[in-house]
């Protein structure tokens, strides 16, 4: 084996190791996140998990205030009480002898992964920022931070809009009087977590578009083409996981819609110099 083969099979080595460091020291964030969660059992399934079960739930709230007003303006479309929901959800049962605990470990993890989520941006940041150029690192400012903001944000939005709507929805809904809802536990967790961290993932739209473009692989051009398309997309999710009244869809179309149009002049900021 010639000395040149050797050292870039060193460098490959070296470089493997730096990423088992970076993952080392991401796990560990998530664990430390979690094992903090799982301390504040209390604050985490009362406050938060079981939040959007309670009437006084902030989104509830603020439904109802919305109800109320428009019932008073147009009482023909809004009849009184017509989106005031999450007044009168069924308690959770739990059918597992290990159910609690498990949904425990779960939410500790969750919560772990959520609350590291900056740091291990930031590990990501520290593995790939070496490989790039001084012009890269300079467009690529700011990583870390609109990151976290739009994965935050995008939780935010699934926990105080997506989820609520989904629960009264779900909770409510029956295809006959004669079948009793009778919420578990574990379906119960498994929608909070799934919508939160889906619409977290969701709301890194702008970041891929931003990467994907730096690679050749999207253009503002292509993503103007499936605007029409993005906006159909949005409609139809918004319609799935929402009660059917317009002014809950409505409320979950258009953050989607604005994420897709940011993207879009994002990607034209970014093909601009390419251009050029």
């Amino acid at each position: 084996m010639s000395t040149e083969t050797q050292t870039e099979e060193m460098s490959f080595l070296d470089h493997l190791e730096v990423l088992r460091w970076h993952l080392v020291r991401s796990i560990i964030a998530i664990m430390l996140g979690a094992i903090g969660a799982f301390i504040a059992k209390g604050f985490v399934f009362d406050v938060l998990i079981f939040g959007p079960k309670k009437p006084d739930f902030p989104t509830y709230r603020f439904l109802c205030k919305m109800s109320d007003k428009m019932s008073e303006l147009v009482p023909s479309m809004f009849p009184d009480g017509a989106i005031c929901i999450g007044q009168d959800l069924p308690d959770l049962v739990n059918l597992s002898m290990a159910g609690q605990f498990s949904a425990h470990i779960l939410i500790s993890l969750v919560a772990g992964l959520i609350i590291a989520f900056p740091y291990l941006i930031w590990e990501v940041w520290r593995f790939i920022s070496p490989g790039l150029s001084s012009s890269e690192r300079k467009h690529a400012r700011g990583f870390v931070a609109a990151t976290t903001f739009l994965f935050l944000s995008g939780v935010s939005f699934g926990y105080y809009v997506i989820s609520p709507l989904s629960i009264n929805f779900f909770l409510n809904y029956q295809v006959s009087d004669a079948v009793l809802n009778n919420p578990t536990l574990t379906t119960y967790i498994s929608l909070i977590t799934t919508v939160v961290l889906a619409c977290g993932a969701v709301f890194e739209l702008p970041v891929l578009v931003y990467f994907l473009t730096r690679a050749g692989i999207l253009s503002p051009k292509v993503l103007r083409a499936f605007r029409r398309h993005a906006i159909v997309g949005a409609l139809v999710l918004s319609a799935v996981i929402t009660p059917p009244d317009i002014f809950s869809q409505v409320l979950v179309t258009i953050p989607i819609i604005v994420l897709y149009e940011i993207s879009i002049r994002i990607s034209g900021i970014v093909a601009k110099p390419k251009q050029d």
